[in-house]
């Protein structure tokens, strides 16, 4: 069960790090798109700057262009009154007329070739503007799509964390138990073992005094002499008595 929470776990994290590299390649799609309306709206405002400028142009060409007529008036006019007399020459005013025609459908010119320039940068610039709208909010709604699945993915891996961190615990009490349970069967039989030891010694005791009862009756005069030998062996690990055991041996003289 903890090596299939563990895989689940695994294999939550390697869909959260899928799931975390496509939103950085979605927030990366963003920031450029970002880039691209502002490079539109810095030239959206440099077009209305440059047409600014052609209509500060113009009024200073129409000024000009008054200020040279007026001029050229004055000086038609002086020259009309002082060559009166002489020979019929040529027509100024209809040659100033010609000029102004010229200068006013130069400017017409130039005032329509501004306006459709401009006009023609404005159109991109808006069709640019609603491209980049409308994916700029499925963008955003696929972002919030997936932080949301991200949250999802995120709360479900704490889950198994949390299980994992219990079926541990759980794992630390039962070893625990088990660890107090050995100690208590150890403690028991060594309380056995000395027991036995106890009972074999009494048995010892009484069989050598039977003898000796039975050697006094016999009506013989020689002395008899008994010996009684115990040997214990205990077998200890880790500081433990793990087994015990007791030999006796009788001898007699």
């Amino acid at each position: 069960q903890i090596d299939n929470a563990r895989l689940a776990a695994d294999d939550f994290r390697t869909k959260f790090e899928t799931e975390q590299a496509l939103r950085m390649s979605v927030e990366s799609d963003i920031n450029g798109l970002r880039r691209v309306l502002d490079e539109l709206t810095l030239a959206r405002a440099d077009l209305e700057m440059q047409i600014e400028n052609l209509k500060e142009e113009l009024a200073y060409l129409k000024k000009n262009h008054e200020e040279e007529l007026n001029a050229l008036r004055g000086q038609v006019g002086g020259e009309i009154s002082v060559e009166m007399d002489a020979a019929p020459g040529v027509d100024l005013t209809k040659i100033l007329a010609e000029m102004r025609e010229q200068y006013e459908s130069l400017a017409e010119k130039n005032r329509r070739d501004a306006e459709q320039w401009f006009f023609s940068k404005v159109s991109g610039l808006t069709a640019a503007a609603a491209r980049a709208g409308p994916g700029a909010g499925t963008l955003a709604d696929t972002e919030a799509r997936y932080g949301t699945q991200l949250a999802q993915l995120q709360a479900l891996i704490t889950s198994v964390e949390e299980q994992l961190g219990e079926l541990r615990c759980d794992m630390e009490r039962q070893n625990q138990e088990y660890r107090v349970l050995l100690d208590v069967k150890c403690r028991l039989e060594q309380e056995i073992a000395t027991y036995r030891r106890l009972l074999e010694g009494e048995d010892a005791h009484i069989s050598s005094q039977y003898s000796s009862a039975m050697s006094s009756h016999s009506g013989r005069d020689v002395m008899t002499t008994s010996r009684q030998v115990r040997t214990i062996v205990e077998e200890v690990q880790d500081g433990k008595v793990v087994s015990s055991r007791e030999q006796v041996a009788l001898t007699t003289r």
